[in-house]
């Protein structure tokens, strides 16, 4: 009988023979950082075949770039789209099959497409290079045997720079043509010959900079010219610096957060955080704040216009060249370029204008000089009439870097020919104009071999625009003494006082009390004052808004100021204003529905009110509507607004619904006007409603847009929910933000996987009747925009765009709940 453990020998073997091969498998499937001398990465295996940094934050090998097309490329691994840091070969790309990339044994390091020909190799032949790594900061080195680097990736930039990356002089950081597309396109941040770094278009037809401001000096753009190093780097705290003097810092300023410096693709330079959270990108900085400033962005002939994000359109009888693609701008849909006096017209685009190309330098002359000159010029295609200071007239002898803005004080003139059909609003195709600004058709009688009738007809007509203009002075001088009798104007006064002259009525105040018939019907009362409604003469229903005694006059002309360069369908209009001793009102356009809470949360209250009395609920139809409609007025102010706005007290009751139920967020007495980036961006006096203020307020922290966020956040799931989570409770004796009880119910359903926790948390008023994957994003996008830490909250646009890739859902309404 053998002995129990005799086999104990053949059985340990056994297992460590098993152990050994399984360490084998594991070690051959574990991420490498390191290609040896002699090894290749094969693109058929692009999915396995990678480098992956220590850390894990990089990857690099082949990107699919097409169907069928790959680059050599390092991205960042946790990105939600892989976003490209490095790419080889971006105008250049090989073939899916046979491609592969090799370190040679003569220490050059070779891109060969299915051909077997070099399509991008590293300059470091005959050297020792023994093994390329990818490092944690996503630069791809050459080391020879002594770990010293021979080659390195972070000198060869393509669009973006990442952390501890130097821009130095020669080198450019070159943007892509398009949103998916990878080849080179025309913008690029370099260091110039005077030192400075620059953002330049570099088009097929000419080269422009445009930031810092080409029209003033270097000193003026706070940059230094004189110091002939020339070197740039962003550091791992968010920090970028350069040599010419230039200081920006990320929003997000600290450590342990994924950062790269962007050239994109539309010319702007962006500097980007990932949330790692869920992938995606925040900008935390850019160059250019006003889109439609970049050079060359819509191309020959094209205007970019806010609608209210940029975008590109063809002004009167001009069309695309090419279908979906602005960079080739516009054509004429006439032929001929020069024309008789008398053959010709000229068509008007107020706020307008095309830089550059001006065929000598401006003019202070009449507008009918500048007309006339144009008419002399064969090479005239249109003039820009300025009204900045004293009048000045440019003629343009081509038409690029077309943009339209209510804060260009001028018109472009667009020479046409008299034969040609033109509408009578010749706003650019496709676009939305602010301020309902119209453009006129100005057809012109040359004086040359012209009847005296004709000479007597402008006479009269000279007559009558000196009278106009004779009564408008009145005008102005009669408001003025009104405005201002007591006090010297004030520089913030008058900017605001022009701008209510040129887009805005004044009031009197007989007018309005007539209209509201005495301030009888209160529609709302806020913190800045009573909302009344009111029927002007011409039968117009309004809103009229009577601030406080107390309010400062600086608020005042704060929000007038602000609301007259605002146009957005989602954010309230303004009509007009009231001057009178210590009366200040503003006159809005009136919302038909009222405001949200109205509707919100009317059936929590049904036992405490007048049924009739009582708005309609919402439907879930309704409900997302409100929600996206509301972002992109948010989204509006924060980014594509001429200035940048933070209401700073988003709540129901400052969200109205008009009769189709489309939002508009309403009340800027609180909204603070401030540039991006200057000094006036941050703002300390606490304001808001209890409950829907940003922790930061207490917390003595700058205040941002994410103030705003945090607030829509409470909002989007007060929506969704039904009722007040602003409101505080008492649990367990203690008093308790609803808002905090109703999200740790949401994680707690979440955490333990339950299948019904959607059904659970949106308004059982609904009786199921609601999208449960609208629903779903919603509540997620609610509590990511109500977090503590404000840099992990996303952007207004960010909100928009994940809104929008459900606003189509299809799906079946939900009625596993139906009652």
């Amino acid at each position: 009988m053998k002995h129990p453990h005799a086999q104990s020998p053949t059985i340990l073997f056994s297992l460590l023979s098993i152990l050994i091969s399984f360490h084998y498998a594991c070690a051959s499937s574990a991420p490498r950082n390191s290609l040896h001398r002699g090894s290749s990465l094969l693109v058929e295996n692009y999915a396995s075949d990678l480098l992956t940094s220590a850390d894990g934050s990089f990857t690099c090998g082949f990107y699919q770039v097409g169907v069928n097309a790959f680059s050599f490329a390092i991205w960042f691994t946790n990105s939600k789209e892989r976003t490209v840091a490095w790419m080889a070969n971006r105008d250049q790309p090989i073939n899916g099959q046979r491609s592969r990339v090799s370190l040679h044994r003569d220490g050059t390091m070779v891109l060969t497409d299915a051909e077997g020909s070099a399509i991008w190799s590293t300059n470091t032949t005959n050297t020792k290079a023994e093994k390329a790594e990818l490092l944690n900061t996503g630069n791809l080195v050459l080391k020879d045997p002594y770990g010293k680097v021979l080659w390195q990736s972070f000198d060869h930039p393509t669009d973006t720079l990442l952390p501890l990356q130097p821009l130095i002089r020669n080198n450019k950081l070159v943007s892509a043509t398009g949103n998916n597309s990878y080849f080179s396109g025309y913008y690029a941040l370099f260091f110039d010959n005077d030192n400075v770094l620059k953002l330049i278009h570099e088009g097929p037809d000419f080269s422009s900079a445009y930031w810092p401001n080409p029209d003033v000096g270097v000193l003026k753009n706070d940059r230094i010219g004189y110091n002939r190093t020339r070197i740039a780097v962003l550091d791992e705290m968010g920090r970028f610096s350069s040599s010419d003097s230039m200081r920006i810092s990320a929003t997000d300023l600290g450590h342990g957060i994924k950062r790269r410096l962007t050239m994109d693709y539309d010319g702007n330079l962006r500097l980007y955080s990932l949330n790692e959270s869920n992938g995606s990108w925040v900008v935390s900085w850019e160059a250019v704040p006003q889109q439609c400033l970049v050079r060359g962005l819509c191309g020959e002939y094209g205007i970019c216009v806010y609608t209210p994000k940029p975008k590109c359109s063809c002004p009167p009888a001009y069309e695309m060249k090419e279908p979906s693609n602005w960079n080739s701008g516009c054509k004429p849909k006439f032929k001929g370029r020069c024309y008789q006096p008398q053959q010709v017209k000229f068509v008007e685009l107020p706020h307008t204008d095309f830089y550059g190309f001006d065929l000598g330098p401006g003019q202070s002359v009449t507008l009918e000089s500048c007309k006339n000159q144009c008419l002399q010029e064969c090479s005239c295609k249109a003039f820009t009439y300025r009204l900045t200071g004293k009048p000045f007239c440019f003629l343009k002898s081509a038409l690029y870097n077309g943009f339209q803005s209510p804060d260009f004080e001028g018109t472009i003139y667009l020479k046409l020919p008299k034969s040609l059909e033109t509408s009578g609003t010749s706003a650019p195709m496709g676009s939305d104009l602010t301020c309902g600004s119209k453009t006129q058709v100005l057809e012109h009688s040359s004086g040359i071999g012209s009847t005296g009738s004709s000479r007597a007809k402008w006479k009269y007509l000279y007559s009558f625009v000196f009278l106009i203009g004779a009564i408008e002075v009145l005008f102005i001088a009669s408001g003025w003494w009104c405005l201002f009798r007591k006090q010297k104007l004030k520089a913030p006064m008058e900017d605001g006082y022009q701008v209510m002259l040129n887009q805005f009525r004044r009031f009197t105040y007989a007018e309005l009390q007539k209209a509201t018939k005495k301030f009888r019907e209160e529609l709302g009362r806020g913190g800045s004052g009573a909302v009344y409604k009111g029927v002007l003469e011409d039968n117009r229903v309004v809103a009229v808004k009577k601030l406080g005694e107390v309010i400062q006059e600086e608020e005042f002309w704060a929000e007038v100021s602000t609301l007259g360069r605002i146009n957005h369908m989602n954010l309230v209009r303004m009509w007009g204003f009231c001057c009178k001793g210590t009366e200040r009102l503003l006159v809005y356009e009136y919302v038909e529905n009222g405001s949200l809470d109205k509707h919100l949360f009317s059936n929590a209250s049904i036992s405490r009110s007048n049924t009739s009395s009582r708005a309609s609920p919402l439907n879930w139809k309704q409900r997302f509507k409100i929600t996206l409609g509301t972002a992109k007025g948010l989204a509006y102010l924060h980014h594509e607004c001429l200035e940048w706005v933070i209401h700073c007290d988003v709540k129901p009751e400052n969200i109205l619904l008009d009769k189709d139920f489309e939002s508009k967020v309403s009340d800027f007495g609180l909204a603070k006007l401030s540039h991006r980036g200057g000094s006036g961006s941050e703002f300390s006096r606490i304001r808001g409603t209890k409950g829907y203020m940003a922790p930061e307020w207490a917390l003595n922290l700058p205040i941002t847009a994410k103030v705003d966020v945090y607030s829509y956040g409470v909002v989007l799931l007060e929506i969704v929910k039904g009722i007040r989570l602003s409101n505080w409770v008492v649990v367990n004796g203690e008093e308790e933000a609803e808002l905090t009880r109703f999200i740790r119910m949401v994680k707690r359903k979440i955490k333990y996987g339950e299948d019904t926790w959607v059904d659970d948390i949106v308004d059982p008023s609904l009786r199921g009747q609601f999208n449960r994957n609208q629903a779903a994003m919603m509540i997620e996008i609610g509590i990511s925009c109500i977090e503590e830490d404000r840099s992990k909250r996303p952007t207004m646009d960010t909100v928009v765009q994940a809104l929008l890739e459900c606003e189509e859902d299809e799906s079946e309404i939900n009625t596993a709940n139906m009652l």
